[in-house]
C-alpha cells in the first residue's frame, strides 16, 4: 500500500512522478496493484525482450498494450469516478493537483528589513 502523495513510476531510462490521487480507497489500491502485476506478468511472456524492445510502439504486443491499458483505467478512477477523455485532460488535472499538494512550498519570504538609526 502507498503512504506517499507522490508515485514515481520507471519507464525506460527516466521516471514520471505525478502525484498521487487524494483519498484512493482500499479497493481501488487493490485493483491498481492487481493491474500493475497484470504488466509485469504481460512483461513475463516475453523473457528474451528488452524493455525497448517489448516498449516499442510499432511492435509492442497486444497483451501488454492491454495490460497497461488497464492499469491506466484503474489509475484514472483513483482520482474520480469516469476515466479521462484524453492525455490533455489527465495532464491539467494532474498539474492542478500538484499545485494543490504544493501550495505554499514555493513562496518566498517577504524578509523586513529594519532600519535602524545610527546616532553620532
Amino acid at each position: 500500500m502507498w503512504n506517499g502523495a507522490i508515485i514515481a513510476i520507471p519507464i525506460q531510462l527516466s521516471t514520471i512522478i505525478f502525484p498521487w490521487p487524494e483519498n484512493p480507497t482500499d479497493k481501488q489500491l487493490k485493483i491498481v496493484e492487481e493491474k500493475a502485476q497484470n504488466v509485469l506478468d504481460a512483461r513475463k511472456e516475453f523473457p528474451n525482450s528488452s524493455l525497448a524492445d517489448l516498449y516499442d510502439p510499432l511492435t509492442m504486443p497486444p497483451v501488454l498494450v492491454k495490460a497497461h491499458q488497464e492499469l491506466d483505467k484503474a489509475v484514472d478512477l483513483c482520482y474520480r469516478p469516469q476515466p479521462f477523455p484524453n492525455e490533455t485532460k489527465r495532464i491539467e488535472f494532474l498539474f492542478e493537483l500538484y499545485e494543490k499538494y504544493t501550495a505554499g512550498l514555493f513562496t518566498k519570504e517577504k524578509l523586513k528589513k529594519s532600519k535602524k538609526k545610527q546616532y553620532s
